[in-house]
């Protein structure tokens, strides 16, 4: 038999964080523990948290993943690690051209960010800089898709470097909360990642930050990641679920049920209500239920391919956002500056 009492929590808990107030870490685990019976009514809560702090404009984001596999992070989820033996492509550097080509395209989509993913550490050498400085060349001049990029752990000065070159947008994982990184990760350091988001927001850049649930984590811990993205005041937190790839440690991890990803974007919703939540990895594991995301509280998402993985059709995304009476927020940008501009 539902409880009454639990529907009374979770409405006072809604009507605080609208009148400006916050939810406490007790009363996140609280409620990313409720049992799936209470998953609609934590995501009509969500929803309202999101229309209210976001609106019913979704910021849609696409990636190239210009370099692939023989990776040195030894990241337990992660088919391109140079530790382990699995099927994901090896790949050096793509061209300028290719780049182009794909945020373009992405543009076409009504993407408003497009980001430049390569494996590894960081900006370790003069030619990776080089690199990575002719690609933001690239999209300054044959795209006007928002620059953002994730290149690993950054140091003050490598920050600094990228937003000269005229990066907009970090992307960085924390990837879990600190008690379970080193079930996850032990080639570099939670501070390090956390160092990083910080350089970043010195150096003047939006930071992308979240994680990837699903992968051994305790719904405490996933709380735990929710405050430390607060605390560090990140504007826009991507979550992903654990997709687990053949050859990794993480393979035999049983993916989250469709309701159990709901309730976390739902608390997340809650622990972060003006934030960017953005859905990317993982999110077929919902099947039919993807459109609930955004009613659970998300206001962004990822389309098309992954760094390993294949993303649904983007025409289908696409078609899902209006279906709903979302906004795109790439349409809208596009539309203004059609609006804006003398005839």
């Amino acid at each position: 038999m539902l409880d009454n009492a639990i529907y009374t929590r979770i409405d006072a808990i809604t009507q605080r964080i609208l009148a400006g107030g916050a939810m406490t870490a007790d009363e996140g685990r609280w409620m990313i523990a409720l049992p799936d019976a209470y998953t609609p009514w934590l995501m009509a809560g969500a929803d309202r948290l999101r229309k209210t702090y976001r609106g019913d404009e979704v910021e849609v984001c696409a990636i190239s993943n210009v370099r692939s596999g023989n990776c040195s992070e030894n990241c337990s989820f992660c088919g391109q690690s140079g530790h382990y033996q699995t099927a994901a492509p090896k790949y050096n550097y793509i061209s300028e051209t290719q780049l182009a080509e794909q945020a373009q395209r992405a543009r076409a989509w009504g993407v408003s960010d497009f980001g430049i993913v390569s494996k590894g550490w960081g900006l370790r050498s003069d030619k990776e800089r080089t690199q990575v400085s002719a690609y933001l060349d690239t999209l300054q001049t044959q795209s006007d898709v928002g620059r953002c990029a994730s290149l690993g752990v950054l140091d003050r000065e490598n920050a600094q470097y990228l937003k000269q070159k005229g990066l907009e947008n970090y992307h960085h994982n924390l990837e879990t909360a600190a008690s379970f990184f080193d079930k996850v990760c032990t080639s570099h350091t939670y501070q390090e990642n956390i160092d990083t988001i910080r350089f970043a927001t010195e150096a003047g850049m939006r930071v992308c930050a979240g994680g990837i649930l699903g992968m051994g984590e305790s719904l405490d811990q996933r709380i735990e990641l929710a405050e430390t993205l607060r605390d560090l005041g990140v504007e826009s937190v991507p979550l992903n679920f654990l997709n687990p790839i053949a050859g990794t440690p993480m393979a035999g991890q049983t993916p989250l049920s469709p309701l159990e990803i709901l309730r976390a974007i739902a608390t997340f919703r809650y622990m972060l209500p003006k934030a960017e939540i953005r859905i990317a990895g993982g999110r077929h594991f919902l099947g039919d239920m993807q459109s609930m995301i955004f009613m659970a509280g998300a206001s962004g998402v990822m389309v098309g391919d992954y760094l390993t993985t294949k993303g649904r059709r983007v025409e289908d995304d696409i078609k899902m956002m209006k279906d709903l009476g979302l906004e795109i927020r790439g349409d809208t940008q596009q539309r203004r500056a059609r609006e804006t501009t003398p005839a």
